[in-house]
C-alpha cells in the first residue's frame, strides 16, 4: 500500500456531510440490522426506524442460523423499543422508506452499496460511522501521516492503544511489551481439554419461535433458500444477552484464552474464545466498552493478587481494537476494487461439496470436522477459517471473490466489510501482499501440530505422494510450484521456494494434485 494514498469514501469532500460528524437532533434514527446497540442512538428516548427487508435473503443463500440470528436480533430490538420504534417489514428498504415522511438520520452503514443507497436518499442525514474503536477520520489521518511504504496493523494497534489509553502504564505498554502473540501459539492441551467452562448460552423465546416459523414458510414458498442446519440459537441477539456472554467470558474464560488461541480441537470448537464476534458485528455492544472492561478485569485481578495472564488479556484486546478495527478501516482505505484482486491467478470454482457444507463427502479429518462445525453452527474460530478452509482454497486455486462470498454467507458473524480484506488479502493472498507479507499456506505438519484432527485420519500429514498423501501436505508443494514465478520476489518465500529444488518427486506430486483438483479429499 503506497504511503499517503487516500481512497475517497462516500461523502468525502462534501461539506454537508462533514466527515459524517455531528448529530442530527430531532430526527428519527434509522438503524440497520447491524446497528442494534444503544450506542447507535444519541439519546435513550430517540425515535428509531427499523426495517426488515426480505429481499436481503433472496440476494444470497445464507446459512440458516445466520438468517435466524439477524431476524431475531432485529425483532428483539423492535420489541425492546416498543412505541419508540417504527418497525417496518417490507420486501425492500426502498419500500419501507417510501412510507416514512419525517427526516431520518443514520450512522454510516458498513458496506459500499449501503452507503451509496443512504447517500442518494433524500431526507436522510448520514452521520459518522459507529461500532468501532477508532473513527474513520482518525484512521485516515493516521494512514496519510505514515512515512513507511506499507501500512502495518501492529503500528496502527500501538497508536490506537496510546490514543484510547488501553493497557498502558503511562507512555509504555502494560508489562513492557506491545504484543504477546508469541505466548499464544501453543498446541492444544495433551488431554484435549481447555481449562475453561462452556460459554454462556442464550435461551430461545417466542420471537425466535416466530422467526423459525417465518423462515420455514419462506423456504416452503420457494422465496428463499439456505445452507446449513437450523437452530438452536447460540449467539446473543440483545444488548442484555451480550452483556451476559461478555461477563461470563471475562469472569470465567479470559484467563484460559491466550495460550491455546490458535489451537484446534475436534471435540471442543469453542475452546476459551469469547464468542462475541457475532454480537460485535450486529452492533449489540460498543467494542470500546468491551476492551475497557477486559482491561479493568485485568487490573482488578492484579490488585486482588491473582492476576489474569497478560498474554490472554492483550491477545483479546488485540483481536477487538486491533485486528477487527484494522479490517474495517482497510475495507474503505483499499477501495471498491480491492475485492477483485487475484494476484495468484486463482480461477477454480467453489466445489459443490464445499458450497453445500457436505462434510460427509470429505475423508480428510480436519476439513470434515471444520465443515461439520460450520454446517451445524455457522461458526468456527479464526484458525480453522484461515489454516483449514482458507488454506485449502489457496492451495487449490479457488477464485478469491467466490471464496469471499462463501465466507460471507456461511458464517453468522460474516459481513462484506469483514470478509473482503480477511479473505482476499489475509487468506488468499490475492492482493499480492498488500495485507500480508506472505501467503498463509501450510502443509499437514502445521495442522498436526496445532490440532488433534490428524489422529485416525486416513491421510498421513508426513506424506506428499500416494493414496494416503495428506491433501494439505501435497497441496502445499503443488501450490508453491504453481506460483513459483509469482512469489519469486517475495523475500519471506525464498526459503520455502528453495525447498522445491530438493523434492525429487515434485513432478509426480504436482501431477497427483492436478488429478485431485477440487474433488472432495
Amino acid at each position: 500500500m503506497a504511503a499517503r494514498t487516500h481512497t475517497a469514501l462516500p461523502g468525502d469532500g462534501d461539506p454537508a456531510l462533514a466527515d459524517f460528524a455531528g448529530h442530527a437532533p430531532g430526527t428519527r434514527r434509522w438503524c440497520f440490522a447491524d446497528q442494534l446497540g444503544p450506542h447507535f442512538l444519541d439519546a435513550p428516548g430517540q425515535p428509531v426506524l427499523l426495517v426488515e427487508a426480505r429481499s436481503v435473503f433472496r440476494r444470497r443463500r445464507f446459512h440458516r442460523q445466520k438468517a435466524h440470528l439477524l431476524l431475531s436480533a432485529l425483532r428483539h430490538r423492535a420489541a425492546e423499543l416498543g412505541d419508540q420504534a417504527l418497525f417496518l417489514q417490507t420486501d425492500t428498504y426502498a419500500e419501507a422508506l417510501d412510507q416514512v415522511t419525517e427526516p431520518l438520520s443514520v450512522c454510516a452503514p458498513t458496506t459500499w452499496p449501503a452507503r451509496d443507497f443512504v447517500l442518494r436518499r433524500p431526507g436522510v442525514t448520514v452521520l459518522e460511522a459507529r461500532g468501532f474503536v477508532t473513527r474513520q477520520a482518525d484512521f485516515r489521518r493516521w494512514a496519510e501521516a505514515r512515512s513507511r511504504p506499507r501500512l502495518l496493523m501492529d503500528d496502527f494497534y500501538r497508536a490506537a492503544r496510546r490514543v484510547h489509553d488501553v493497557l498502558m502504564d503511562g507512555a509504555e505498554p502494560a508489562g513492557g511489551t506491545w504484543n504477546l502473540d508469541h505466548d499464544n501459539r501453543e498446541p492444544p492441551p495433551a488431554d484435549g481439554r481447555v481449562d475453561a467452562p462452556a460459554p454462556w448460552w442464550p435461551v430461545e423465546d417466542e420471537i425466535d419461535e416466530q422467526v423459525r416459523a417465518d423462515l420455514d414458510r419462506w423456504v416452503a414458498d420457494g422465496d428463499v433458500a439456505f445452507v446449513g442446519d437450523d437452530g438452536p440459537r447460540l449467539f446473543p441477539v440483545t444488548h442484555a444477552e451480550t452483556q451476559e456472554r461478555l461477563a461470563g467470558f471475562l469472569d470465567h474464560r479470559l484467563r484460559a484464552f491466550g495460550p491455546h488461541e490458535d489451537a484446534m480441537l475436534a471435540g471442543d470448537p469453542w475452546l476459551a474464545h469469547s464468542m462475541l464476534s457475532a454480537s460485535l458485528n450486529l452492533g449489540l455492544v460498543d467494542p470500546a466498552e468491551v476492551v475497557h472492561r477486559a482491561e479493568q478485569a485485568w487490573r482488578d485481578s492484579v490488585a486482588a493478587g491473582d492476576p489474569l495472564p497478560l498474554n490472554s488479556v492483550e491477545g483479546f484486546v488485540r483481536q477487538v481494537m486491533g485486528w477487527r478495527d484494522w479490517i474495517w478501516h482497510l475495507y474503505w482505505q483499499l477501495g471498491r476494487d480491492y475485492r477483485h484482486g487475484n494476484a495468484l491467478a486463482a480461477h477454480e470454482e467453489v466445489p459443490g461439496w464445499l458450497a453445500e457444507l457436505e462434510s460427509d463427502a470429505v475423508e480428510a479429518n480436519c476439513l470434515a470436522h471444520v465443515l461439520a462445525d460450520v454446517r451445524e453452527r455457522g461458526w468456527v474460530h479464526h484458525i480453522p477459517r484461515l489454516m483449514v478452509l482458507g488454506n485449502y482454497a489457496l492451495q487449490r486455486g479457488i477464485e478469491p471473490l467466490a471464496m469471499t462470498d462463501w465466507f460471507h454467507r456461511v458464517f453468522v458473524d460474516g459481513y462484506d466489510w469483514v470478509m473482503v480484506a480477511n479473505v482476499v488479502g489475509m487468506s488468499q493472498h490475492a492482493d499480492g501482499g498488500v495485507l500480508a507479507t506472505k501467503p498463509y499456506a501450510a502443509g499437514g505438519a502445521y495442522i498436526d501440530r496445532m490440532s488433534d484432527y490428524c489422529g485416525g485420519c486416513r491421510y498421513d500429514p508426513k506424506k506428499r505422494l500416494g493414496d494416503d498423501a495428506c491433501p494439505f501436505t501435497a497441496g502445499y508443494w503443488a501450490f508453491l510450484e504453481r506460483n513459483r514465478e509469482r512469489l519469486a520476489g517475495n523475500q519471506r518465500m525464498r526459503q520455502p521456494l528453495s525447498g522445491l529444488g530438493r523434492l525429487r518427486d515434485l513432478d509426480a506430486v504436482v501431477d497427483q494434485e492436478v488429478r485431485r483438483g477440487t474433488t472432495a479429499p
